[in-house]
């Protein structure tokens, strides 16, 4: 049984009056410790997917289960990051990253040593008495990620984390991700994680997941057969190169129709 199943899911909003249908019909599954990478058109139900996995919403048709369980509401065996880092200003580094645990009442002494140990992950153990605004774009991001990990979920929940970086950082911030994915003290996690980048779906991910234009539904599921550990070099590989011209082949034509006046 896969870690992450979802089957039959729809989900429909009322706006003005109308219903408009985010998803439609849209199935999955995904194993434990697999990185799975969300990629379509603006609008097409990507980060609805995300809150439907992390039970901040209910689909209206449709069953998402995670190890077996129905999801019905938010909880600790899922972790969401998103690309606002959303930091406490008035919290040190490591105060933003025990803060979940302080929540959950664990003892000071626990919540600092498991802290601390994902700050060295991310590797920001030199800034723990650091606060938020004398910190990098990326830095702050390492921050969030390790105060996700520090709550040690089943399953990360990525929405665009670095959609808000420059394009120098975002690249490094990759690579960051990667070994940090590959080096987790309790193993992988499995990770859905949504962009409009396909150059980062493709360096990231071991499967990219496809979405048609609103409602989404699955287009296409392309498997990502590049050796890991990655490094730069592979986005120059043909291989690479490949994969990128598929998957903007397969996506341009969605993209064109979630901009048509009846999308």
């Amino acid at each position: 049984m896969a870690q992450l199943e979802i089957t039959g899911l729809r989900q429909e909003f009322g706006r003005a009056g109308r219903t408009v249908v985010a998803i439609g019909g849209f199935d999955l599954a995904v194993e434990e410790g697999e990185f799975v990478a969300l990629v379509g058109p603006s609008g097409c139900g990507k980060t609805t997917l995300l809150h439907l996995v992390a039970g901040f919403e209910t689909p209206t048709a449709g069953t998402v289960v995670l190890d077996g369980a129905p999801i019905r509401r938010p909880g600790p065996d899922r972790g969401m990051l998103f690309q606002d880092f959303a930091l406490f200003p008035w919290r040190s580094v490591i105060g933003n990253v025990t803060w979940g645990l302080e929540v959950r009442g664990l003892p000071r002494a626990e919540r600092e040593r498991i802290a601390e140990r994902y700050l060295d992950l991310v590797g920001l153990a030199a800034f723990r008495d650091a606060y938020p605004s004398e910190l990098s774009g990326g830095m702050k991001q390492r921050v969030a990620l390790a105060r996700v990990l520090a709550f040690e979920p089943r399953i990360l929940l990525m929405d665009e984390p670095f959609g808000s970086l420059d394009a120098q950082t975002r690249e490094l911030m990759q690579d960051e991700l990667t070994e940090i994915w590959q080096r987790a003290p309790l193993g992988r996690k499995t990770v859905l994680f949504v962009t409009h980048d396909i150059d980062e779906a493709i360096y990231l991910a071991d499967r990219v997941i496809l979405f048609t234009a609103r409602p989404g539904r699955l287009k296409r599921i392309v498997a990502i057969d590049l050796p890991r550990p990655r490094a730069a070099t592979v986005r120059k590989s043909p291989e690479y190169t490949a994969y990128r011209n598929l998957i903007w082949d397969l996506l341009r034509e969605e993209v064109l129709m979630s901009r048509a006046p009846s999308a």
